[in-house]
């Protein structure tokens, strides 16, 4: 068994710990920090359940259900948040994922895998090809935040409708970056593929479908749970650790959720396989910004919580800055460790900026 799972199987404690810390009444603080490491490693298992899934049900299906359970974690935390009305965490967190899978995740694999390998290398037409999805992601956020800033008091209910509108173009966006990857330009993905079955191994019998389609039900179910755990001790805990929800949003949220992902970004870069560690950062970034993103907005409009596209000023620049550095460093194939250690510096910049940043205090 290798560490990462070894460390998986060790946090599986805490989901207990959780549950009892929630029934007898052992503190917010507790019921916080232990959901938050209990979900870590039901998110790790919902990733391999799914990944196994997708080698019998094949490349198509397999690529689709890759790409709409691959950040399932975030958007169960998200949605059960988005229920309990605190919908200043949920932009937060969407901002912070993109900004984590783009810095923190792309910074770490780049600066391990520099270290060990003097320069490593990847497809650049793929990275620029998420490039140009990335800006117009942010464009497309950008948008409704600049039309309300620029009216005179647009109702909620307008700017809903208009971010529902760009919230349905990102899904269509998403839809065909799925066609291209896996239908008409699927040779593109062949070196990161060929990258992963030779970091795997050809497995010698077929994955059993039932027994990881119940543990993918399983852990969906558990994440579900803790997540309501997690959810209800937010605002007791984060003011008790004095954090703010733009914080909490921004930093903490995402690094629980995407903690699986950084796990397997990092391990396959320092294999020399800088193809795949880029397709989980970038590609879990984009799928973040054209469908986790998108659905919640969706979803907030059918649950009746005012949930839109328009953004804090300052999350949309952090997000700029992010998809900026990330853009250009990755734009010629190749890596090294200071790119890595730029990335990462970018990083703690924002968050200590998020750390102090003064704008909405409180959660909900």
């Amino acid at each position: 068994m290798s560490t990462k799972n070894l460390i998986f199987l060790v946090f599986l404690i805490f989901i207990p710990i959780s549950v009892a810390a929630h029934f007898l009444e052992w503190g917010p603080v507790t019921v916080f920090i232990s959901a938050a490491l209990g979900i870590i490693p039901l998110a790790a298992w919902m990733g391999t359940a799914t990944e196994e899934i997708a080698i019998i049900v094949g490349p198509t299906l397999g690529g689709l259900l890759n790409a709409t359970f691959g950040n399932a974690t975030e958007l169960i935390i998200s949605l059960v948040a988005l229920n309990a009305g605190f919908v200043g965490v949920v932009k937060a967190s969407i901002t912070g994922s993109i900004i984590s899978n783009l810095l923190l995740v792309l910074g770490f694999s780049m600066l391990l895998g520099g270290l060990r390998y003097k320069e490593q290398t990847f497809e650049p037409i793929v990275a620029r090809l998420n490039a140009s999805a990335m800006n117009l992601a942010v464009i497309a956020i950008l948008v409704p935040t600049a039309v309300d800033a620029t009216s005179n008091g647009i109702s909620e209910g307008v700017m809903q409708k208009l971010s529902s509108g760009v919230a349905i173009v990102l899904i269509i966006v998403y839809g065909l970056t799925l066609l291209f990857s896996m239908k008409t330009h699927a040779y593109l993905s062949d070196v990161g593929e060929a990258a992963k079955d030779s970091e795997e191994g050809e497995p010698e019998e077929k994955p059993n479908v039932l027994l990881w389609s119940g543990v993918l039900l399983g852990c969906t179910l558990l994440v579900a749970i803790e997540s309501e755990l997690l959810v209800d001790s937010l605002e007791a805990a984060t003011s008790y650790l004095g954090l703010t929800a733009l914080f909490t949003g921004v930093i903490l949220v995402p690094i629980i959720g995407n903690a699986a992902e950084h796990a397997t970004a990092v391990t396959v870069a320092l294999k020399n396989k800088m193809d795949l560690s880029l397709s989980v950062a970038l590609g879990s970034s984009l799928q973040i910004a054209l469908f986790v993103a998108p659905v919640l907005v969706l979803a907030g409009y059918f649950m009746g919580q005012p949930m839109d596209l328009d953004f804090n000023p300052f999350e949309l620049i952090a997000v700029a800055v992010a998809v900026l550095i990330a853009n250009s460093v990755s734009s010629d194939g190749r890596s090294d460790w200071l790119e890595g250690a730029l990335l990462l510096a970018a990083y703690a910049v924002l968050s200590l900026a998020f750390f102090f940043h003064p704008v909405i205090e409180g959660i909900g």
